[in-house]
């Protein structure tokens, strides 16, 4: 997530398409998105009733991601709850007292801090993490003014250096939706989901590129499921919503300022990377977007996610390119 302030705090410790939707959701056949040679290397349908601790590690912290978030993250039922095959992550109003800090990034003694909400958010860091490929997210993201759901990526290892040298991948995120809009086309109000990169130099010499995108018929993307991916080569990056790519982002449009990364152009954006997803309450993002601040109305919230997918190419693991024609 565009971690405007995410932060000198993460310091070196920061670690780790398509099917038709209609028929994805219908007959939940998990096979190669496309006649590209996609192959599906792991996948999770939550299709269980609890998380599955072997793909998952929920966060536990209360720090606001560096973004002046208002939720404690917790490892709990009324936060992070799979049912009839989704995975919701809920948004709620209640007073909690956590742990500061991700235990990666965490002093010792890691301080407790009370915040006024709590949501869910879970991280392949750890156990799972990829080189190049598609990963694909099939979600149904909440509405409400001050709500930040998200699907990213983080580097396993901060193989450049602390947040943003080593990268980050913005899949899907969405603020504010249904939130009034100016700038929106449509009369629903704020209807657009936001793909990004985040790279360059240290915080706050800190860059990234980014591309905001309605629907085709201009609808909130709050009232259906839609999937949401990112195909990722050497050298090239590009977002897809329901398939059609939104935004793309070719190796000339990013850097790192790594001195280990001189002379190779495809950094930060060649090493592995992990997956995560969370429903953030409010934050510098939001609050200062739209409508401003965290609405009422908006807790309680839930993101609710069918699927994840990880894919990559059959044909051409080392690059990925093969399948990105």
């Amino acid at each position: 997530m565009r971690r405007g302030t995410w932060v000198s705090l993460l310091a070196a410790s920061v670690g780790v398409a398509g099917c038709a939707e209609e028929a994805a959701s219908e007959a939940i056949v998990v096979a190669p998105v496309d006649a590209q040679s996609w192959e599906l290397v792991w996948s999770d349908e939550f299709d269980g009733t609890e998380l599955d601790r072997t793909k998952w590690a929920p966060e536990e912290s209360c720090w606001g991601g560096g973004n002046n978030e208002r939720q404690c993250y917790t490892d709990r039922p009324e936060n992070i709850v799979l049912e009839d095959g989704f995975l919701h992550l809920k948004a709620r109003k209640e007073t909690f007292t956590g742990p500061d800090r991700p235990p990666e990034i965490a002093e010792d003694p890691n301080p407790q801090v009370t915040q006024e909400y709590t949501s869910g958010k879970i991280r392949t860091r750890g156990l799972h993490s990829w080189k190049y490929g598609r990963i694909e997210v099939r979600a149904k993201v909440s509405a409400g003014q001050g709500m930040w759901p998200a699907v990213w990526m983080m580097p396993e290892e901060a193989h450049y250096g602390s947040w943003p040298l080593s990268g980050e991948i913005d899949i899907l995120e969405a603020v504010n939706i249904g939130a009034a809009c100016d700038e929106c086309e449509g009369d629903v109000g704020e209807n657009r989901t936001v793909s990004a990169l985040h790279f360059g130099e240290a915080w706050p010499k800190n860059s990234h590129v980014d591309q905001k995108s309605p629907l085709p018929d201009l609808a909130l993307p709050s009232d259906e499921f839609h999937t949401y991916a990112v195909e990722w080569g050497e050298g090239l990056i590009r977002f897809l919503v329901d398939d059609r790519v939104h935004f793309t982002v070719p190796k000339e449009e990013w850097f790192t300022g790594s001195p280990d990364a001189e002379g190779n152009p495809n950094a930060p954006f060649d090493r592995p990377f992990y997956v995560m997803a969370n429903l953030a309450v409010g934050g510098k993002w939001p609050e200062e977007s739209n409508e401003k601040g965290l609405a009422d109305s908006s807790i309680p919230n839930q993101f609710t996610i069918d699927w994840i997918r990880v894919y990559q190419c059959h044909d051409d693991r080392e690059t990925g390119l093969a399948c990105m024609k």
